[in-house]
This record gives C-alpha cells, structure tokens and sequence, in this order.
C-alpha cells in the first residue's frame, strides 16, 4: 500500500463539517481538543509512524512506535469485518490519547466516516439525540448506556471483561455489541466475540445461541491472524498486516482452533494459594452472578499459603455480601475468599480500566 500522508478520504466529516485540505482540518481540530490535534499533526506529518502510549492497567505505561502502513492494515480490517463503509456515521466517546481514540480517528479518516466527537466520561450517550452507525467504548461506558444504546447500530467493547450481568442486559437490544481482544501493540483488536443479538450478526460467530455467556463463547480472530499458544498457555499472535513481530501476550487461553480461543485470565494474576492455582479472572465470573458493585479478586502474601485471595468490592460496607459470598455454591473451596474488603472508590487509568494493583495498595492489611 502506498501511504498518502497528505491526503484524507473525500467523505470524510467531522463534527458534520467536511475539510477542503488538511491546514483546514488541523486548525479546527484545536477547537476540539489538544490532543486530537497533535495526533493529526503527527498523523499528517512527513514520519511513517506514531508514537502512542499504553494505559496502565496491566503494567507501567510505556510508548510504543507504530508505523502508519500497519494502522491503515488495522482499519481498514474493521471496515470489512464489520461493513463499515464511507459515509458511516460514528460516534467518539473515548480519549484520543490512547490507541482505542485514535483509532477512530484514523478509521473516519481512512475510510470516509462522518464522525462526532464528544467528550470522553462514564456517560457517553446522556446528551445524545443522533443516530450512528458504530461506535467503540469501554465496559463503564455501555453499562451506563444501556437506556440509550439503541441510538447505535454497532458497538465494540474493550478495555476489560464484560460482566454476565451485563450481558444479560444486552440480550432485549437491537443494538450489536462485540466485545475486541486486542492491545496497543496490536493496534487494537485482533479478536472479536459476539454478546448480543445473535440471530442478526453478520460475523463468524452468528451461530451462538443467546444463552451463551461471554465467558463461555468464543473469540474469533480477524483475518490474516495467526494464533498459538507458548509454553505457558499463554496467546501468541502472528499478525503480520498490523504487527512486525511475533507478540507474545501474557492471557492464558484456551485454544478452540487455529482461530477461536477462550480467554481465561492474566498469567501475572495467577494466585498460588498453598500450592493452588486460582485464576482471579475466573473466579471474578462466577461471583459476578451475586455481586452487583464493582469488585475484582486478588492475592496478597500470606504466612501459610504463600498468598491468600481476597475481594475487593467498590462501594459501602454490606453484610449481605459477606454471607452471599461465604455461602456462593458456585465457588470451590479454594475459591471462597479469604477475606473481603470494601473500597469507597477503585482508581483506574485515564481510559476507565481498573488500577488493580494501585487499588489494592489502598487497604490496610
């Protein structure tokens, strides 16, 4: 592909205004934000690549260059899956600091969206009237959505696990939603997975039925992706049209075929507990069935086990809680928690994801 850095797709719009060169589209872009206008700086700049950070949530955030041919690959790999052609009209609800937000922006760009910008909070479609095509958020944002999501057509989650509860929620909607596997690295999604509205989903996945749960259902790669796992189960991904590299990724799967995987939880959350291997993830999903706040599993050192699991709930103090998960049948033994903590307010990163560790260091123990 021959990479036109001063050019964008004629369809293009923003904000319902169209853009006769690029100096016109840089200038309003400041009235946006500062962000969305150094990242079409940098877009539209003579460099083949892009600088852009991670958000956190699994490690310290760090930079990581990106060449520009491989984000074209990446969106335009969205446009066929989900048959987003020009003149989609997209909406962007997530920070243009992060990959996810630029994404959206190279993909109206690319592709010939007409997409609005809105400010990016954990109530995106409050003061929404319009109607859209697609859209992208992160499981907050689509809890707190639920009311007004039939304002869009198709809807792409990432940034954490999508809760059963959640997903039941879904199920009534004519909207689709899809909940992405993917990284920075990755240039966002490599994998998709189908929560809703089975019987209209024009993806792999359509055969679901709609009592299958998220936890349970398959990802499915996009094409030209190769998938495998290393020695520690965990996923590997050849990806040659978004990534130069061979990406060794620390989410233990399950591997279905050469392209559908369960994704089962963190490598690095793994918690041994007297000799126990207890996935947090895992567990996570089963008291998601009872518990209705916010809340996470984690390990912490321990004398006699190594490291005991305990729970962290957002919100007050709730005796009920405690009985229900003490009592929670769907639990084996070692999965009971050892104790429970109540957190007024869980920290998270710039894009909504949990801060588990920063999270954890606010309990006293």
């Amino acid at each position: 592909m021959i990479l036109n850095q001063s050019t964008f797709h004629k369809d293009f719009q923003l904000n319902g205004i169209s853009f006769s060169s690029v100096n016109e589209l840089l200038s309003y872009s400041l009235s946006l934000s500062k962000s969305t206008q150094q990242f079409f700086k940098k877009w539209f700049s003579n460099d083949d690549f892009i600088i852009v950070k991670t958000s956190g949530s699994t490690g310290t955030p760090k930079s990581i260059k990106l060449k520009k041919e491989l984000i074209i690959n990446s969106a335009f790999a969205t446009g066929e899956y989900f048959n987003l052609q020009e003149n989609t009209t997209a909406l962007l609800c997530l920070p243009t600091e992060y990959i996810a937000g630029k994404m959206m922006l190279v993909r109206a760009i690319i592709l010939g969206w007409h997409l609005d910008i809105i400010k990016s909070d954990s109530h995106p479609l409050k003061r929404i009237v319009k109607t859209y095509d697609f859209s992208a958020m992160v499981p907050l944002q689509l809890e707190n959505s639920i009311e007004k999501l039939s304002k869009i057509k198709k809807i792409i989650v990432g940034g954490g696990v999508v809760s059963n509860q959640l997903q039941n929620n879904l199920q009534h909607l004519s909207t689709e939603v899809f909940a992405t596997y993917g990284m920075t690295e990755t240039i966002t999604h490599i994998a998709i997975k189908k929560l809703n509205n089975y019987k209209n989903s024009t993806s792999s996945v359509s055969s679901l039925s709609y009592t299958t749960s998220i936890q349970n259902s398959f990802y499915t790669t996009l094409p030209n992706i190769t998938i495998y796992k290393d020695i520690r189960n965990c996923l590997t991904i050849n990806a040659p049209k978004v990534s130069d590299e061979i990406i060794f990724t620390n989410d233990v799967i399950q591997l279905i075929s050469d392209t559908q995987f369960i994704w089962l939880g963190r490598f690095d959350n793994v918690i041994n507990s007297g000799g126990i291997k207890l996935h947090p993830e895992k567990i996570e999903v089963k008291l998601s069935k009872i518990i209705k706040n916010r809340f996470f599993v984690a390990g912490i050192p321990d004398k006699i086990l190594g490291e005991k699991l305990v729970l962290l709930i957002e919100g007050n103090e709730h005796n009920m809680i405690f009985n229900k998960v003490k009592n929670c049948k769907l639990l084996s033994k070692f999965e009971i928690p050892k104790e429970i903590y109540f957190v007024n307010e869980f920290l998270e990163t710039e894009t909504k994801k949990i801060q588990r560790k920063k999270t954890l260091d606010l309990i006293n123990l």
